[in-house]
């Protein structure tokens, strides 16, 4: 394929989108047939989704497996790409790998800005990039970003109908010991993102405490606990449909499947706390509309921002409501926190978790899934 390739649920150029399939992938092939819209054939690639022939070049090699939907695009970081980020000078792009440095550029990188890199050569003595939207960049002008590799935990049972774990989300939190009816601390303490055990609560002349161990208590504010509240009234939940429950107050995110908490951790939301924010991460039931392998996001149209910002591929996108979605962030370390313009951020690994556990599904090779009625968009629950 010369570029993302459209998928239609039918052999007809009016049916319904169905998702994308990714430059250079190479997808099964299932049976071939003329229609509206393309001057070919169209070429059945996957359930419920044609491709027209004009920009597809046949292959004698195999498809890609199809349980490698993910693991054909993750490293061991969880991300899909290496990621850089321009330095505080800046940088140029050009469409040519020979026009980099001598010739004419076709696009200013600001400092911070973000590039995806899929390729790297050596001409002399310098270093260039390939970036995934196919420019060509000299490496000298960007940092590697370095993501977090914290990551969410299995829920494997309840403990009183709690969730028995909880993370510590400032950089250091005393160890509190209790005496008689006070708390002393011991002298130890736990660092941000320690998972600790959630054991039982108390308070004392107003501060809330947790134990996490036999003898050992926490501040309770310096710690995310997710919770499991009643689902929302679906009737494919009660049949046991995966879902996601965002807990704004907590910062956190459970995977369920029906009734049962699968998978919990940490999320950053929006910054706007109001209904109608620009920044609000908007409560009530949605659904998945469409998942990204990336997808760029910047604010550049906005004429009135402070500072203009650009990530390209972010990845792992599932937009619930409009342009609010799930995906990964590794460009900040403040999950359990709020941070975001809206979306809910999420650790690298957490994030390409969560895109595989919903739907729809985005198939090997492909780099976007729309909802069909056979594969329908995930509930999400912001509360």
């Amino acid at each position: 394929m010369k570029g993302d390739q459209p998928l239609r649920a039918a052999p007809d150029a009016r049916s319904d989108r169905r998702g994308s399939a990714s430059r250079e992938a190479r997808l099964p092939l299932f049976g071939a047939r003329p229609g509206p819209g393309c001057h070919g054939l169209w070429l059945h690639v996957g359930p419920q989704a044609w491709t027209c022939s004009d920009d597809i070049t046949l292959s004698g090699a195999s498809p890609i497996a199809s349980g490698r939907a993910l693991t054909q695009w993750a490293r061991p970081n969880g991300l899909p790409y290496q990621y850089y980020f321009a330095s505080q000078d800046g940088s140029l792009a050009y469409r040519l790998l020979q026009d980099v440095d001598i010739g004419e550029p076709v696009m200013t990188l600001e400092p911070g800005f973000a590039i995806a890199v899929v390729e790297e050569r050596t001409l002399g003595r310098e270093q260039y990039g390939r970036t995934n939207r196919g420019l060509w960049v000299p490496m000298r002008d960007f940092g590697a970003a370095r993501p977090l590799a914290f990551h969410g935990e299995r829920v494997t049972e309840l403990s009183n109908g709690e969730i028995p774990f909880a993370w510590v989300v400032v950089d250091r939190t005393t160890i509190y010991a209790k005496r008689h009816n006070g708390f002393v601390p011991t002298g130890r303490s736990k660092q941000r993102f320690d998972r600790v055990d959630w054991l039982e609560s108390a308070k004392h002349f107003g501060r809330s405490y947790v134990r996490i161990a036999e003898k050992d208590w926490l501040r309770t504010k310096d710690v995310r606990h997710p919770t499991v509240a009643p689902p929302p009234d679906e009737d494919e939940i009660s049949r046991g449909a995966r879902w996601l429950d965002v807990e704004l107050a907590t910062q956190t995110v459970v995977a369920f499947a029906g009734t049962r908490p699968m998978y919990a951790t940490l999320v950053s939301t929006g910054k706007g706390k109001r209904k109608g924010h620009p920044f609000e991460t908007p409560k009530g039931v949605h659904r998945i509309w469409v998942k990204l392998l990336s997808t760029t996001m910047d604010n550049l149209e906005n004429d009135n921002a402070n500072r203009y910002w650009r990530i390209e591929d972010v990845p792992y996108v599932q937009f619930f409501h409009n342009g609010v979605g799930f995906h990964g962030a590794f460009w900040h370390r403040s999950f359990g926190h709020v941070r975001s313009h809206g979306c809910v951020n999420l650790a690298p690994l957490d994030a390409q978790r969560l895109f595989s556990f919903t739907g729809p599904r985005v198939a090997a090779g492909w780099s976007a899934a729309l909802p069909s009625k056979f594969d329908k968009g995930t509930i999400v629950r912001v509360r």
